[in-house]
């Protein structure tokens, strides 16, 4: 096989690895997701919680660190599925509210506004119509998930 065929045949590859014609489906999936966005939530209205009263990073650590943790766990498993969600209702929800989060450790004096803003994002993203969480800004149609 010539280098170029070979170059092909990797990106192929790597391209269906990525982004599969079907998403991936995970029979565990749904039950830890449910199990990490309690935690995450929880967690997370602590966080935003704490803030108005004066709480500082060292009283909100474990409370962030389990946020981080469960947030990031959560963005695994929707992109173990397709990287196609980051092209997506839901997967630009992630981004602008990972953006928002950002902003408020920029500027700490401004944090609460930036979080509370994360947090309605997060909800609306997370409570959209199906239609708009797998909009998929890249092809223009709806895309269809496997639970």
């Amino acid at each position: 096989m010539d280098p170029t065929n070979a170059d092909k045949l990797a990106r192929r590859t790597l391209r269906a690895l990525l982004f599969p014609e079907t998403p991936r489906y995970f029979p565990w999936a749904r039950p830890v997701q449910l199990v990490l966005r309690s935690i995450h939530i929880a967690a997370m209205a602590l966080v935003v919680g704490g803030l108005p009263f004066g709480a500082d990073f060292h009283t909100l650590r474990s409370a962030i660190l389990i946020t981080v943790a469960s947030g990031l766990l959560l963005f695994a498993v929707d992109l173990a599925r397709d990287l196609a969600i980051l092209t997506q209702g839901s997967g630009v929800a992630v981004l602008l509210k990972l953006a928002l989060l950002g902003l408020g450790a920029l500027q700490p004096a401004t944090r609460l506004p930036w979080y509370l803003a994360a947090t309605l994002v997060a909800s609306v993203g997370s409570h959209m119509p199906g239609s708009w969480r797998h909009f998929s800004f890249l092809t223009g149609q709806v895309m269809r998930y496997p639970d």
